[in-house]
This record gives C-alpha cells, structure tokens and sequence, in this order.
C-alpha cells in the first residue's frame, strides 16, 4: 500500500480508502470481516456516513457506522475514519440539511454508534441552499474545538462552493476545509473542468468516489451482452445496462485491451487511472466481499505507460454523464 498526506495537513493517508456505503451487503458479521481485510491489507482510511447502511435503504441509515465500531475496537488508533452529516435520516423537518441544529445533533448520535469520542474528518454530504454558509462553517468549528473531529471536509460540492467555504472560513478566522470527496471514473471526469485548477491552487485533498462508475468498469458488464445474474445491474435497480453502456463501449474495449496488458483486472485499471492523477489523494473504493476489496488493492503498486494513460484519456473524454 501507498501512504500519501490529506491536503495541507501530515496526516497520512492510503492512496485507497474503503468506502462503507455497503449497497449490496446485508450481513454485519460479513460486512466486519471485508472491514478487517481492508485494514490487514493496508488501507487506513474508511470512509463513512451517518446514511449509510445495508443495502443502501434509509431504514438502515446507521447501521454502516455501527458494524465500523466493531473494528474501531481493535484499530482505532491506526485508522483515519471520516463520516458525513447532511443527507436526510428521516421525515422530519431537521432530518438533514447543514444547519447547527442538525449537525450538533448528528455528531453525537454518530459518535455513540461508532462507539468513539472523535472523527479524524467531519464532511458536509451535500450543499445546503437553506443554511447561510456561515452557521455551516461556524458549527463545524465547534465540533472541532470541542475535540469531536480533527479536520473538516465537503462532499459534492462545485469548485466555486468549495471556494466560497474556504474564502468564508478564511474570513472568519476559522479552520480551512481539508478535502472534498466527489465522483470521478473514465465516465465521469468532470472535476477536471474546474475543481483540478482549484485543487492546484488552493492544495486540499482530494477523495474520489465510484471510481469503477457505479460497477460499470469493474469487468462485469459487456456491451451488447445482458448484465450477468446476481451483479447490480440484473437487479434493474441501476435502470437498463444498455442505455449506460451505449456511450462507453469504446472506453470500456480499451480499459480491456490496457488490463490485458499488464495482467490487470478491468477494475484495478480503472481504479489505477483514477490514481494516476496527481490532483487525486485517494480513490474510494466500495465492494460487499473480501473477494472485491482484495481485488480492488491490485490497483496500487504499478503504473501504465504514458501512451496507454493518453489513449484512456482521449478515448473517455466524450464521457460527461455524472454518475454517483
């Protein structure tokens, strides 16, 4: 594994970090145990939020942090652990959003079900257009000061968001953003319109999520081909394979031809061009089974060559569909 530092910080970090959305895992026993493998194979940082549960579905929302406490017993002191305030958590009408109210609250309820008395980094889920900024920043400042996280962070915000945040908690004298987390896969490449030069200029970290683009560059799933029994995409939860797959099969026949190569999975190539951009401090990977999260560490450890990286890039770079 590669260690590299979080932002303008020297908290060092895995260039990959396990993300506990846990979309197709039910089982907490099972759930501990791709925790456990992560954290044996060198992974440091895990990725949560106050949402996430078994099998995606708000009636879990919590459970994810909860199966985590298990593995904070034994590991603590070794892992960087973030979670995320912001999305609802249910129907009332301070169920979510970015307000004192609901992040005061959060930060203790997600505290008790983690079963510890601090984060390493506290992330706002989402922009929150019916809280001024400021009560947002300020909140958090709390939080900090009150020794609940040690750093703060967005999540899918726009370049022009993550500025505001910044040039508001400058202005008030408070502590900056250390990263944001937002998608960014072959499909996907957005950030590189206006959230790269940002990250260049202003040196937060940055952590990518749904690097295989919700499954579809994982290797699992042909163009022209029906999506395999038991994968995500036969479910018809994620919609219709084909309408996904129809702008991407030329992207898709290359991240083939370049795994081939170098005796590569589709997945860890994918992951691995995600990596290979220097704005990029960590890729945050998913997978429901040790068998996916010992797979998906095959994407550290080795490069492809510059002509292949050119042709992945000038290949995808049709691609503008944002997925989550």
């Amino acid at each position: 594994m590669e260690y590299v530092t979080l932002g303008r910080s020297g908290m060092k970090v895995s260039r990959l970090a396990y993300g506990l959305g846990l979309r197709g895992q039910a089982d907490a026993d099972e759930a501990e145990r791709v925790i456990e493998r992560a954290v044996e194979l060198g992974i440091n940082f895990i990725d949560c939020a106050n949402i996430y549960g078994f099998n995606d579905a708000r009636e879990n929302a919590g459970t994810s942090e909860r199966v985590l406490a298990r593995v904070l017993k034994r590991h603590r002191d070794d892992l960087v652990i973030t979670s995320k305030v912001a999305s609802e958590i249910g129907d009332g009408p301070n169920d979510g959003g970015c307000s004192r109210y609901h992040i005061l609250r959060e930060i203790d309820r997600t505290l008790a079900r983690l079963e510890t008395d601090h984060l390493d980094v506290y992330i706002l889920h989402v922009w929150d257009d019916e809280t001024p900024l400021e009560e947002t920043l300020r909140a958090l400042e709390d939080v900090v000061r009150a020794g609940k996280t040690r750093y703060v962070g967005v999540s899918n915000y726009q370049a022009w968001q993550v500025l505001k945040a910044l040039w508001t908690q400058d202005r008030l004298g408070l502590d900056p953003l250390l990263c944001i987390q937002n998608p960014y896969n072959l499909l996907n490449r957005t950030l590189e319109e206006e959230m790269w030069p940002a990250q260049r200029d202003q040196g937060f970290g940055v952590m990518t999520y749904s690097p295989l683009g919700v499954g579809l560059l994982s290797g699992a799933y042909t163009p022209g081909q029906a999506a395999p029994a038991g994968t995500l995409y036969s479910t018809g939860r994620m919609g219709q394979l084909e309408d996904h797959l129809g702008e991407a099969s030329a992207t898709l026949t290359r991240l083939h031809e370049i795994a081939a190569a170098h005796g590569r999975t589709p997945a860890q190539t994918a992951i691995n061009w995600v990596l290979s951009h220097p704005e990029v401090t960590a890729a945050i990977t998913g997978g429901d089974t040790v068998a996916h999260m010992e797979e998906n560490v095959g994407a550290v450890g080795w490069s492809m060559t510059p002509q292949e990286r050119q042709s992945l890039d000038q290949i995808s770079s049709g691609g503008d569909r944002v997925l989550d």
